[in-house]
């Protein structure tokens, strides 16, 4: 009965009704060549027959789980694949607004903590004969990061392979250590951290220097109140669309910033265009919190909880011009991982707490509507395949991210690339953020803003 660290805890502990806490994706694959009617029945048929089975995906939350559930996680040795793995069919007429309106009412619900907190969607009917899966696991198991690894980790750069893993399985299994890392010696751990933990006083001086006197920081709690700071509900709605990778990788070029600064600049300029068509955009810029790995790239695909790290970006949106929005993000983002990378891991995750300290209490009634917001959305670039990918000879066309949302946050756009493309995956309190589909759009007026910029 191994216990839960504290920030795997926490995804439990907050979770409710209107703040399920998992993060999900939506892949779309092209059937194999000589694929079938009967294709997707007989694969699900065969996946679940198989015993390829990380440990993860057995975890479940240890029982009573209103107690225990929240400080240990036990072992489903019975795991019921069939109740987690299912098949479904969109309605007609099987297009891509039917698949995205599936995922944003499975998006919607809870996992079931008496079982392991994962479910998977095998999806057949889209109208140009593709299929898709759509996945969910609990952020408490997996961060985003460690998810699409993962998810990578079952996938062939070889059309020809049809000995690809289960979306639950492992290429590799490693036997012997748990979740491939070896077991670390409880006083060498605490050696480390308390020489960490004595270096954090000179660490606070530095970003306080930073934030208050030279004025290079962005501190929580600066940011506007905005219609996407209230309450939400537990119903969601989903949006996705793929960019060509290589349109920000030229505008970066040309204007001298990373490609990160060009998506969160795309961003910047499709906010600040939907809250100006609902009469909503402050004076103020509008902060983004912007989740950063922890994990070094040998742990990612491997291990299991949660390591990341965030910061807070001026996105610019009081500034009409989308040149000069892209070079205050650039400087934002610049004097944040600058300050990152003079801390230890540990402090660097000290100084992440404090930026994102706010959302803990969020659920008390009366925070999120007399408080200012920490920050006003999160804006998450998670690293995916750099190559065209396939699975048992299915062509992967697109992966869209759906992350979590709580109180004060309605709105949250989370991105990867996927081979030559940037694929963006949207979601938002369907209460709280009308006409979701509206921020595509504006993502794409944006991008075409920013080419015209930089030429």
């Amino acid at each position: 009965m191994p216990l839960m660290p504290v920030t795997d805890s926490m995804f439990l502990l907050v979770e409710s009704r209107e703040h399920p806490m998992h993060v999900g994706g939506l892949q779309l694959f092209e059937k194999p060549e000589g694929a079938g009617p009967d294709y997707l029945s007989d694969l699900r048929r065969e996946l679940i027959q198989g015993e390829n089975i990380r440990d993860l995906f057995r975890r479940r939350p240890t029982p009573p789980v209103n107690t225990m559930g929240h400080l240990a996680w036990s072992t489903d040795q019975n795991l019921e694949l069939d109740y987690h793995f299912r098949h479904s069919a969109l309605p007609q007429p099987g297009r891509i607004r039917e698949l995205l309106e599936l995922a944003s009412r499975w998006h919607s619900t809870l996992l079931d903590r008496h079982r392991p907190l994962w479910e998977i969607h095998l999806v057949e009917g889209l109208r140009d004969d593709r299929f898709a899966m759509y996945s969910k696991i609990h952020h408490a198991l997996l961060d985003g990061v460690s998810a699409l690894k993962h998810m990578q980790g079952t996938l062939s750069d070889d059309p020809a392979d049809r000995d690809c893993p289960p979306p639950w399985g492992s290429r590799h299994p490693r036997n012997g250590k748990r979740n491939g890392r070896a077991p670390l010696s409880v006083f060498g751990t605490a050696r480390r951290t308390f020489g960490q933990l004595a270096g954090i006083a000179p660490a606070a001086f530095r970003v306080a220097n930073e934030a208050f006197r030279e004025h290079t920081l962005t501190l929580p709690m600066q940011a506007p109140k905005t219609m996407l700071n209230v309450p939400i509900g537990g119903a969601r709605r989903f949006a996705a669309q793929s960019w060509p990778l290589d349109r920000v990788r030229a505008i970066a070029t040309n204007a001298g910033v990373s490609r990160n600064d060009v998506v969160l600049a795309m961003c910047s300029g499709a906010l600040r265009d939907y809250l100006i068509e609902q009469r909503a955009l402050p004076d103020e810029p509008l902060v983004a919190m912007v989740p950063v790995s922890m994990r070094n790239r040998a742990d990612a695909a491997e291990a299991a909880g949660n390591n990341i790290g965030a910061v807070l970006c001026n996105l610019g949106t009081h500034k009409p011009d989308p040149g000069e929005r892209l070079a205050v993000i650039h400087r934002s983002m610049r004097d944040a991982k600058r300050i990152f990378k003079e801390l230890t891991p540990l402090q660097a995750l000290l100084l992440s707490g404090i930026n994102v300290a706010q959302l803990g209490i969020s659920p008390i009634p009366g925070v999120v509507a007399n408080t200012r917001p920490p920050f006003n959305i999160v804006i998450s670039n998670v690293p995916g395949p750099r190559k065209q990918l396939y699975w048992n000879g299915a062509k992967l066309d697109g992966i869209y991210p759906a992350s979590v949302l709580l109180d004060g946050q309605a709105l949250n756009i989370t991105l990867t690339n996927n081979a030559g493309n940037l694929d963006f995956g949207v979601t938002g309190c369907r209460r709280s953020v009308p006409h979701l589909q509206r921020i595509l759009t504006h993502l794409d007026t944006a991008l075409a803003e920013l080419e015209f910029a930089t030429r």
